[in-house]
């Protein structure tokens, strides 16, 4: 089997879209998913975080069961503005050999509209992966446009953790496998400042 990059964003995409997962409480996602639109309730001057790796969410929000994280939601948005904010994204955490110093670094974040964390996939059980997967958090003009400018569509995906969680939990990992989304490595351009790693945006698809 080939080694997975450390840091890659790996997705569902299009050649014109990429999913992203997010998790609400019911007034939000449902009226999210009802409408294709994020709701008035939701705070466009509040960072968001977007997880393109479902199995990521499924560890953040426990399948759709957390206080205020039982609407799951995959949100399909514009390549165009996702790898936008990977250009103009700094790393939430001051990296030696990346940033020149703390203060650079420090400097950097106040003005990034958005920012990155790699945390460790995750596998059909939630346990952790040698390979980490890419959260995305949005702020101020970042926000706003992936609310207004970048979705395409939103989908209550809620049904399908519940499905995936209980054939897990029964122990038929292959039948649950079977019901992923197909995630496959995302071209981007150079994620060097991000620590990242991947194929570029000439990679043959």
């Amino acid at each position: 089997m080939q080694a997975q990059p450390q840091r890659a964003v790996r997705a569902l995409h299009t050649a014109d879209t990429l999913t992203v997962y997010q998790a609400y409480r019911p007034a939000i996602g449902l009226p999210a998913a009802r409408d294709g639109r994020f709701p008035e309730e939701w705070k466009r001057d509040r960072m968001t975080w977007i997880k393109p790796s479902f199995l990521w969410m499924m560890y953040r929000c426990g399948w759709g069961t957390k206080e205020g994280q039982e609407t799951v939601l995959a949100v399909e948005i514009r390549r165009s503005g996702f790898d936008w904010a990977l250009h103009n994204a700094c790393l939430s955490h001051y990296a030696r050999g990346l940033h020149t110093d703390q203060a650079s670094w420090k400097r950097e974040l106040r003005r990034s509209p958005a920012r990155v964390q790699w945390d460790p996939e995750r596998d059909l059980r939630l346990q952790p992966l040698p390979y980490r997967s890419l959260q995305l958090g949005l702020s101020g003009e970042a926000a706003g446009a992936y609310a207004d400018e970048w979705t395409v569509s939103i989908r209550d995906v809620t049904p399908l953790a519940h499905q995936v969680h209980a054939l897990v939990s029964a122990g038929d990992l292959d039948a649950a496998a079977r019901l992923l989304p197909e995630e496959r490595e995302y071209p981007l351009a150079d994620l060097g400042h991000l620590g990242g790693e991947g194929p570029s945006l000439t990679t043959p698809r």
